[in-house]
């Protein structure tokens, strides 16, 4: 179906957004709920580039995507893991995962880029990221001018994730400041970690970007808390998907449960929302269809409710309780340069 955003709040003035130098004190802010073409990497970047268009031509400044939008969330799906055995199929099935996921940099990256230029956005996605044979899941940030910004890595997958992906580190959990405001993603339950989104609040985030997988009823109680705890505004993104989304069996089977779906069932209601910092539901929760959830975002409002409340500010006491986050990068092996060179041994 042909995705149309709902209204939402007032109209505004167009922005130019082609020019980073004006900031404007209300941001219209889309998020994407849509499904994946699975291992169809090139098909998907055409899909986000069709959403990304009409998102623009419906006056969009930021654009959030779900997560891993690019490369796939592996849903259903075992990869073939018991404990202590891996059958021949789920390293095939891994095999194709990680040939959808993509490498940063990378030319999907350089593509990615080209479209937030092109159509003049801030854009925010979820994509599966490969790291040689590790994947991860990552969140990539561009800029109006097209324009690279940088990536968080996800810290801790969640469940059965943790077979998939690797884990990020303290060097991957920035915060842009940019002229629609300060932007930042935590990915899924990650937001569940309250030391982590400290660290976001300290770093000064204004816009909170909460890619998803969980279309549970109770994700909208974590978003709304961390609207109100973080005095910012929260924009979740999940992908709705139903069964023929994904490839049939036996190529593809969700474990457990494939007898029971139909082409048309219901694997990821979404559930994707946008909430201001007072807690105020601004768009969704949508559970029906991929959609756009739109609203305008009054950056006001930041300042009116850290008024009263301000975590990492007037409301928090450093001298009874702090907070130290290494970020800087961990790596596996370190390979020392040579300061002196020698002939040989000696």
């Amino acid at each position: 179906m042909e995705l149309e955003p709902a209204a939402h709040g007032p109209v505004i003035a167009e922005v130019d957004m082609g020019a980073d130098s004006f900031a404007p004190t209300v941001v219209r802010a889309t998020v994407v709920q849509a499904s994946t073409v699975f291992y169809d990497t090139p098909a998907t970047l055409d899909k986000a580039e069709r959403l990304l268009a009409k998102a623009a031509e419906h006056g969009a400044h930021l654009v959030v995507f779900p997560e891993a939008f690019v490369g796939g969330y592996p849903r259903g799906t075992n990869f073939g893991i018991t404990m202590a055995s891996r059958t021949a199929k789920g390293k095939e099935d891994f095999h194709k995962y990680h040939a959808s996921a993509i490498d940063v940099p990378g030319p999907e990256v350089d593509r990615l880029a080209v479209m937030a230029g092109k159509y003049k956005v801030y854009l925010v996605m979820g994509v599966i990221e490969r790291d040689g044979y590790t994947l991860y899941c990552t969140v990539l940030f561009f800029d109006s001018q097209g324009c690279y910004l940088g990536k968080h890595r996800k810290l801790v997958p969640t469940a059965m994730e943790r077979s998939i992906w690797g884990f990020g580190d303290g060097s991957t959990t920035p915060v842009f400041e940019t002229p629609i405001g300060k932007l930042g993603a935590v990915i899924c339950w990650e937001n569940r970690m309250p030391l982590l989104r400290t660290a976001m609040y300290a770093k000064g985030v204004e816009i909170y970007c909460a890619p998803t997988a969980d279309p549970s009823k109770i994700w909208q109680a974590s978003m709304t808390h961390i609207a109100l705890e973080g005095g910012c505004f929260v924009l979740s993104a999940n992908q709705f998907c139903r069964r023929k989304d994904y490839p049939p069996a036996p190529e593809y089977v969700f474990s457990g449960t494939e007898e029971d779906l139909t082409p048309d069932s219901i694997v990821c209601a979404g559930g994707s929302v946008i909430i201001s910092p007072s807690g105020t539901v601004l768009a969704g929760p949508n559970y029906d269809e991929e959609a756009f959830i739109s609203a305008d975002l009054d950056l006001g409002e930041i300042a009116r409710e850290k008024f009263g409340f301000d975590v990492v500010g007037h409301y928090s006491r450093p001298e009874v309780l702090s907070l130290i986050v290494r970020d800087h990068p961990t790596r596996p092996v370190t390979f020392t340069s040579t300061s002196e060179k020698t002939d040989g041994p000696r």
